[in-house]
């Protein structure tokens, strides 16, 4: 179901933390990193993607976040849920997913967000761990969402 009304001018962003198993230059994490690249060029062609954060690495495994070197950091903006739930499960993107307990620890506390930007906002990392955050404490809400459990963009203002 999409959330999504062109009229609104807001896209979803979307962050994604991970606590390693292993250090990112292991041979545990070698299909991992290897699997980056690859994916993250098939983000940016599909369909409804805006913007992902990344540093000169071209990605953004060595971006700090709460500042904790075991956790990853992936934030991007996409058009809205669809465009992000087509992204998320097809091809190696989901090959990667359906190994990500060989190399990530299992958390129970949130570790995924979304919420809507204004069209052209690009979110920062601080921004990101805010919205965590308050998915956390307070549940799902208009401010912090999941997938499951997502709201619709905020009305357009004239």
């Amino acid at each position: 179901m999409t959330h999504n009304d062109p009229q609104t001018g807001h896209e979803l962003a979307q962050v994604n933390i991970s606590r390693l198993r292993f250090p990112l230059d292991s041979p545990e994490l070698k299909d991992f990193v290897d699997g980056l690249e690859p994916v993250n060029a098939v983000a940016d062609q599909a369909a409804g993607f805006v913007w992902r954060l990344q540093s000169d690495t071209g990605n953004a495994t060595d971006v700090s976040v709460f500042g904790d070197d075991w956790l990853i950091l992936n934030m991007s903006v996409w058009r809205d849920t669809d465009a992000l739930t087509a992204f998320m499960y097809q091809g190696q993107h989901r090959e990667l997913m359906a190994r990500r307990r060989e190399w990530f620890e299992r958390v129970e506390e949130a570790m995924t967000a979304l919420w809507w930007v204004p069209a052209g906002e690009r979110p920062t990392v601080r921004d990101a761990e805010e919205r965590l955050l308050h998915l956390r404490e307070h549940g799902p809400t208009q401010r912090a969402f999941t997938l499951r459990r997502s709201f619709p963009a905020p009305a357009a203002t004239d």
